[in-house]
């Protein structure tokens, strides 16, 4: 067919249009490859089982009523060995089902959310900085620069004594702090919950620096008039991670004591830990800690199932306190005039990596698909016996989780981690937007990015959640979550108020 000539009489040449397929080699991404392989090895068992089926399926077919009956005579001909393979299958069975660890279901979980007046503007965190006359200008200077570079928000929270000029420091404004964080995260746990604390049979406090006497738990204890035979546990130092070692800790006291319910609370306090002094390293604490504090409420009980929002899946703790460099990474002491800080090292992110690296090598058999431990095993051998120098393969987490809560410790370490797991920028936003809007809140970090989550209806059953922090010691420790239903935020969420502004731009 000739083309249409053109208004000025001249014949339009239409280019001629290949009737050839595409190049495939060049036009399918890699990525869709990777995962119809994952699809094939996740499913292999079940294909092999189908030409199994099948052939029982044809022979059976093909069986007559004699051939039935000839059975049928065989069992009866071999009755004691039916019945000794039948009562071992039975007490098999039996003993299986009375010795298996049950499991552990969340049934909700809170997070504290400080007034208004308490918010910390960058502004202000600055003037009055400035004004308690402790800190030099290269002080001030760097403070600034951190605070600029630190993901932190206008709306992040510090708690009531630092608000005075000079700060009040004091036992009691410590204690005032650490009842005013836990006890408002409790009450909002146990109105959602209608749990009567008089049900609870084990109780896991963890704070880091502030450990008075008598103990946050007994302070809790005092507080609802908890039951006289509470298992009660107080742990301190810990770091950031202390979050994941508490729920490790609740998760082993439900396997031992049936039926009850457990109470983690994951705090850190402010008051006395700020630091007056100017080494660099021990004021980045002031710039990235800010208040908060998680409560969540464990059950063995299976007709917790039925309302539970998760259930743990599993539990997964590296300690490398061993090296001399990783154990002082993250350590408390004073300067060279008294005073007392924490003092963050240089080395802390290759040390971090490190203990990140060890942590899912064996994370990663409990959680990835077969495909991609068979890609791992590969590449280890082939770089053991052929070429050293080829790159080691990265596991694709992102086949395992759907949700990551990375520990909010500052905008480095959400870097980083993103970088290394080869993950996407929706994968790290619970945690940016944590960071953000509150801060590094230590331990509690991981319970305000889920909350970050579930407002944002993105949670629904059968998803995987990864929790992963770090903490002084020097600790990487991870815990993994799977949605029972449809999760959505609990009454009083830490996000209700303000969900409806994330995820907010930042300036990476």
């Amino acid at each position: 067919m000739d083309s249409p000539p053109n208004p000025n009489g001249a014949i339009n040449v239409q280019p001629k249009q290949s009737r050839s397929l595409p190049n495939f080699l060049f036009s399918v991404k890699l990525k869709y490859v990777k995962l119809g392989y994952h699809y094939l090895m996740s499913n292999l068992v079940k294909l092999c089982l189908i030409p199994l089926i099948a052939a029982l399926a044809i022979h059976a077919s093909k069986m007559n009523f004699d051939d039935f009956n000839r059975l049928w005579l065989h069992l009866q001909c071999n009755l004691v060995a039916v019945m000794a393979s039948s009562a071992f299958l039975v007490c098999g069975s039996t003993v299986y089902l009375m010795t298996r660890p049950r499991p552990v279901y969340l049934v909700d979980y809170a997070c504290y959310l400080p007034p208004a007046r308490l918010q910390a503007k960058l502004t202000k965190f600055m003037e009055h900085s400035r004004l308690t006359g402790d800190f030099d200008e290269s002080s001030l200077e760097f403070q600034r620069k951190i605070l600029e570079r630190s993901g932190l928000g206008e709306e992040t929270y510090v708690p009531e004594a630092m608000h005075y000029i000079p700060p009040r420091p004091s036992m009691a404004a410590a204690r005032e702090e650490a009842e005013q964080v836990m006890f408002g995260a409790l009450d909002n746990l146990f109105t959602n919950t209608n749990i009567n604390p008089k049900d609870i049979g084990i109780l896991v406090v963890n704070c880091s620096l502030f450990n008075p006497t008598p103990s946050l738990s007994a302070m809790i204890i005092n507080k609802y008039k908890l039951r006289g035979n509470i298992k009660s546990f107080n742990l301190g130092g810990m770091g950031c991670s202390a979050g994941v070692i508490a729920v490790d800790l609740a998760k082993d006291m439900l396997h031992l004591h049936r039926n009850t319910y457990a109470v983690v609370v994951s705090t850190e306090n402010i008051t006395q830990n700020w630091y007056f002094g100017n080494k660099k390293s021990m004021l980045i604490p002031n710039c990235l800690f800010r208040m908060g504090c998680s409560a969540v409420l464990l059950s063995n009980k299976s007709a917790d199932k039925r309302r539970a929002k998760y259930k743990l899946v599993h539990v997964v703790r590296t300690h490398c306190g061993a090296d001399d460099k990783a154990f002082k990474c993250v350590y408390q002491e004073q300067d060279d005039i008294g005073k007392t800080g924490v003092s963050l090292s240089k080395d802390l992110m290759a040390i971090a990596g490190g203990a990140l690296k060890t942590n899912i090598t064996a994370l990663g058999p409990l959680v990835l698909p077969i495909s991609e431990q068979i890609l791992f095993f590969l590449t280890l051998i082939r770089r053991k016996l052929f070429n050293p120098k080829i790159k080691p393969y990265i596991p694709d987490f992102k086949l395992a989780f759907d949700h990551f809560c990375i520990h909010a410790g500052g905008r480095a370490v959400i870097d980083e981690l993103e970088k290394n797991l080869q993950l996407r920028p929706e994968h790290v936003e619970a945690s940016r937007m944590t960071l953000h809007r509150f801060g590094n809140t230590s331990s509690s970090s991981i319970w305000y990015e889920l909350a970050y989550t579930e407002a944002k209806m993105k949670l629904q059953k059968g998803h995987r959640i990864w929790q992963i922090a770090f903490g002084s010691g020097f600790k990487c420790n991870s815990a993994v979550w799977q949605a029972l239903r449809n999760v959505k935020p609990s009454p009083k969420s830490p996000w209700e108020d303000s969900i409806h502004k994330y995820p907010v731009k930042l300036d990476l």
